[in-house]
Parts: C-alpha cells; sequence; structure tokens
C-alpha cells in the first residue's frame, strides 16, 4: 500500500525542495516508522534520484538525505547503500555521496554496516574511497575504533586477497597503510 501511495503521489520525482520538506514531516511522525515502511520510503524517495546523479547532489538532495538518515539510516543503508555498492560502472558521484553519508551523516553501527556491505562484493577502485572513508571516520569517533573481530578479520583478508589485483593503485596502498597504521596491534 505505501508504495502505491507513493507512486500515486509520484515522490520519486517530486521537487527536490519539496523532499526536504516531506522528511522534515517524516520526522515529526509519531510512533517512528517501522523497518519495513521507512526502507519503502528510502527507496521510493531516493534510489532513482542517487543512481541517476551525473553531477554532485543538490542542498536541497542532501538536506533530504541528512534529515531522513539521522533517524532511518538502518533501513537507508540496508536499502540503497547496499544497491549503490554492487552497481557497475564508474559511480563516480555515487560513491562520493556514499563517503559523504558516511563520514557526516551516519551513526557508527551504520557505518560498520557500510564497511560489512563493501566487503560483500567484490573489491573495486570504485569502493576503495569508501573504505577509506570509514577508516577516516574511526580516526574521529573512538567508539569506532574497534572493529568486531570478524568484520576486521574479514577486511583485512579482503585486503591480502585482492592485493593482486591493485599493484599499480594508489589508493588501495593508502587503505592498506591506513589499516596498519590504526590496527598495529591488531596485524600480524
Amino acid at each position: 500500500q505505501l508504495e502505491g501511495l507513493c507512486s500515486f503521489l509520484q515522490l520519486s520525482t517530486c521537487p527536490e525542495h519539496l523532499l526536504v520538506r516531506f522528511c522534515s514531516w517524516l520526522l515529526a511522525l509519531t510512533p517512528d516508522l517501522s523497518y519495513t515502511s521507512a526502507a519503502i520510503l528510502a527507496e521510493q524517495l531516493f534510489l532513482q534520484r542517487i543512481l541517476s546523479l551525473a553531477q554532485p547532489p543538490s542542498r536541497h538532495l542532501m538536506a533530504a538525505l541528512s534529515s531522513f538518515c539521522s533517524k532511518y539510516s538502518q533501513p537507508f543503508c540496508r536499502v540503497l547503500v547496499a544497491v549503490v555498492l554492487r552497481e557497475p560502472g564508474e559511480g563516480a558521484e555515487q560513491t562520493k555521496l556514499v563517503c559523504e553519508l558516511v563520514e557526516e551523516c551516519l551513526e557508527p553501527d551504520c557505518v560498520r554496516l557500510v564497511l560489512s556491505q563493501v566487503l560483500e562484493v567484490p573489491l573495486s577502485e570504485k569502493l576503495l574511497p569508501v573504505l577509506q572513508a570509514v577508516l577516516g571516520r574511526q580516526v574521529r569517533a573512538p567508539p569506532l575504533e574497534v572493529l568486531p573481530p570478524k568484520l576486521f578479520d574479514l577486511l583485512v583478508m579482503t585486503l591480502c586477497r585482492q592485493a593482486p589485483a591493485f599493484a599499480t593503485s594508489l589508493n588501495y596502498a593508502k587503505l592498506v597503510m591506513a589499516v596498519l597504521t590504526m590496527y598495529q596491534n591488531q596485524v600480524s
């Protein structure tokens, strides 16, 4: 029903300044939206806009994303970030957007979720900046410093397995150095 309502209201194509107002209205709702409803709204409101970005997002779109993520970051990450990470091709603007959300908007548990999502897909040059953003966020936000052991092991194993494919990548070298610097006591 919610998907039908979103379609009827043409929320996926509404002007971005109205999207900001709609998101403000959503945040004021009580009780909070269910996880499923928030996931549907995240997809309906933002997926096509994010996938079609060819230039940096407008300030209205960033404001809407930030406000939505402030309350519903788990469904947002599970629905939208996962799709962006799996999209083939360069996706430079999409990658920059995910990095900005990681650095500025997402709660620590969602940053870990983004890391686990990145590690679930084949690593590519496109995804290295997202990993850099996650590690950069860990430096600034001490609660993130300790990754769960399974996630840390997966990160290290992924970086080790992918080393031959990134033999000439400066971004990969920076990423490995960041991991070695931040986790020098845990890397053997």
